[in-house]
């Protein structure tokens, strides 16, 4: 199973924006330090690939994608009849993980993303331990009966008050009710550039 297992301040002070919602106060003081021992250095102006890269680096890092995962996603939604920006930013929002995130049963994605990978999530009552796998509208996703008793669910549960426009939650279960919308999220990358980017 591909994931990132390298330092995750890293790559959000390599794009220069908080892309993994953490909030620890040491990363907000050093988001516009980049990494690395010259990081302080001036920032040399990008090219246009560079622009380009860096918007799909931001989406990669964001979703927690490898880049086969993430070029095999793209071309399915340049492969459909939909606009492929927005295609795109709905089929990495209808992941399993990033769901299991949205509706707070865990307080990042990749909390979100052990919590599948351990078994601990069902959709439509049945067990899936796929990160990847595609929700649909009117799934239900819900915490197994076991990790319910887990504090750092209970924690997140209780901590997270608001959703975005197209789920639902009550209690320890939740579903998508529509598919997600561009004007839904403030995604921080700019969907136009990754499709500039593969289009070359």
């Amino acid at each position: 199973m591909a994931r990132y297992t390298g330092p995750k301040h890293k790559l959000s002070r390599r794009e220069g924006i908080n892309i993994l919602d953490k909030t620890s106060g040491s990363l907000q003081r050093r988001l516009n330090i980049p990494p690395g021992v010259h990081g302080r250095k001036r920032k040399k102006r990008l090219s246009e690939f560079g622009q380009q890269l860096r918007e799909k680096q931001k989406a990669k890092g964001m979703y927690g994608l490898y880049e086969k995962q993430f070029k095999k996603l793209f071309r399915y939604a340049e492969s459909q009849k939909a606009e492929t920006g927005e295609l795109l930013v709905s089929l990495l929002e209808t992941r399993l993980d990033n769901m299991v995130y949205r509706l707070g049963f865990a307080r990042s994605r990749a909390g979100a993303r052990q919590l599948v990978s351990h078994g601990h999530v069902l959709v439509n009552d049945q067990r899936v331990n796929i990160p990847s796998y595609q929700i649909k509208e009117e799934d239900l996703i819900t915490i197994s009966t076991k990790s319910q008793q887990n504090p750092a669910v209970l924690q997140a549960i209780e901590e997270r008050k608001e959703f975005v426009p197209y789920v639902v939650r009550e209690g320890a279960s939740g579903k998508l009710i529509r598919m997600p919308k561009k004007e839904d999220l403030e995604v921080p990358f700019d969907p136009q550039l990754i499709i500039e980017y593969y289009s070359r």
